[in-house]
């Protein structure tokens, strides 16, 4: 008979599996973390271009290491919640396989601590020391590395305590139950606040962020995917072009050197260099068309665009669902339970695996909407990152943004009634998401903007198509007005012609 196993080892094997888990994710995401970084990175900052005396290589190597732990505990709060309920799909699918034991309870539950405490860790820490430290100069004489280090920690300090300043007043205002003294010095539940008040601002921010992605994704599916041209001809347009953009060429180079030009004639040739620019572009797009698949161009890019108007529709449809629930009381508030959700019992949507999937597939069209939407907000957009060309500090502030917009998304999809996923672990310390008037206000406004975006988008776009379809019909029209009056008072003329025709055979 197999001897039973002792249960203090089954929780060590289990432990020590489960750290082995998180290591693995972790080191994938970092490596993927750190591409896309240096992906982004400017040429100049390069650690071989740095000057090695005065520390600056090690500054920029720490300081890019700390944006890319934060960049990998973003990338992991934003699958934090597909993983959940793709795992509890999987349990309940093979209840008993050997080979998903290992995805338990414990395992995600351990996943959602990981990522709460690793959030606070790079928000309030690690992304904060990481741009005092690359912008630092050095203090108190010191001008090497430990100057820097010192000024980076001395305003981190000051920062810390006007913040835990904040979040003191703040809880004084909230509960008035406690006196000052213990809440001076109940320190240690600051954070978790603070936390919660950020997540807040989070989902405030993905309110304005993600409408606005709705209609931009649009416009950014029309970029990357060629448009088809059903009412002319690839191959002219791109022949007329290329014959126009050689004649350009032809009369800037009859043009004098700019030694012997004045001021107009040299403005001329600024003028023709510009639109010889745009005809280049012009000529590489048609090249693209011309060079596809003529069956392709003509079904991609509709099934892309019905593709987002289908989920564009689905996201706005289940969030009025989910406020009329909230009205009618049928659906409890998204406020969070403190017990861990018990995996594989029951399958958190009624339509099994088809409803996880399809919630899946939301949560991700929402985040890709959220960051599109993010770079759309005027007081954001300019901090957009540029491939090769954006500095560590302006990647430092980026990788914060999507940090906060990450670490929101399961509030928004609980908020939303995409997931009814329980939130794990310190998630559940967020208290507001009780507030009954609050949730369904945030659903309603939702709802509102998505909706006036996308009908703003369609309609301009439908309104621009008509006015270009009847423009056209108007010209076909007033062409064939100004044709038809010469064929009826000209009938003479080819009946003679074919007279003589007659008579010559005769």
């Amino acid at each position: 008979m197999e001897e039973e196993a002792d249960p203090e080892e089954q929780a060590f094997h289990s432990t020590v599996r489960e750290y082995i888990i998180f290591l693995l994710l972790f080191g994938i995401l970092y490596v993927a973390s750190y591409l896309v970084l240096r992906k982004y990175l400017h040429k100049e900052k390069h650690e071989d271009k740095l000057d090695p005396d005065n520390g600056e290589a090690t500054v920029h190597r720490i300081s890019l290491g700390m944006c890319t732990f934060a960049l990998t505990v973003a990338v992991g709060a934003a699958l934090l919640l597909p993983i959940s309920i793709l795992s509890n799909e999987i349990l309940l699918l093979y209840p008993s396989s050997y080979y998903v034991k290992w995805l338990n309870s414990s395992l995600i539950s351990g996943l959602w601590n990981h990522v709460f405490l690793f959030s606070n860790l790079s928000i309030f820490i690690l992304l904060p020391f990481a741009y005092f430290f690359s912008e630092s100069e050095g203090i108190g004489g010191q001008q090497g590395l430990m100057g820097r280090v010192y000024e980076a920690c001395l305003i981190q300090l000051m920062l810390a305590i006007l913040v835990l300043g904040m979040a003191f007043v703040l809880c004084a205002l909230i509960d008035k139950s406690q006196s000052a003294v213990e809440l001076f010095f109940n320190v240690w539940n600051y954070l978790p606040f603070l936390y919660s008040c950020l997540s807040f601002l989070g989902v405030l921010l993905l309110l304005l962020c993600t409408p606005l992605g709705f209609a931009r994704l649009f416009t950014v599916c029309g970029q990357i995917i060629i448009r088809p041209n059903f009412l002319s001809d690839v191959n002219d347009e791109y022949y007329a072009v290329l014959f126009e953009e050689s004649c350009l060429r032809e009369r800037i180079k009859l043009k004098s050197p700019d030694k012997q030009l004045n001021g107009q004639d040299r403005q001329a040739r600024k003028v023709l260099e510009s639109k010889l620019v745009s005809l280049e572009a012009q000529r590489f797009k048609l090249n693209q068309q011309r060079r596809s698949s003529p069956v392709l161009r003509r079904l991609i890019y509709p099934l892309a665009m019905v593709l987002l108007l289908a989920l564009t529709m689905a996201a706005l449809l289940n969030v009025l669902q989910n406020t009329l629930q909230l009205l009618v009381g049928i659906k409890a508030l998204p406020l969070a339970t403190r017990e861990h959700f018990p995996l594989g019992l029951s399958s958190l949507s009624k339509l099994g695996l088809i409803g996880a999937v399809i919630e899946v597939v939301l949560i991700g069209y929402l985040l890709a909407a959220s960051t599109v939407g993010l770079y759309t907000l005027p007081f954001l957009s300019g901090i957009r990152p540029t491939a090769r060309n954006t500095p560590l500090t302006q990647l430092i502030v980026n990788c914060g943004l999507v940090l906060v917009l990450s670490s929101a998304l399961p509030l928004l999809s609980r908020i939303l009634g995409i997931s009814n996923f329980d939130l794990l672990g310190n998630y559940g310390r967020i208290e507001w998401l009780g507030n009954f008037y609050l949730v369904l206000l945030y659903n309603v406004i939702f709802a509102a903007t998505a909706t006036l975006c996308l009908a703003k988008k369609v309609t301009n776009s439908l309104l621009l198509e008509v006015w270009r379809r009847l423009k056209l019909a108007c010209t076909t029209s007033l062409q064939r007005g100004v044709l038809e009056p010469h064929r009826m008072l000209s009938p003479v003329g080819p009946r003679k012609t074919n007279n003589s025709i007659r008579q010559t055979n005769d």
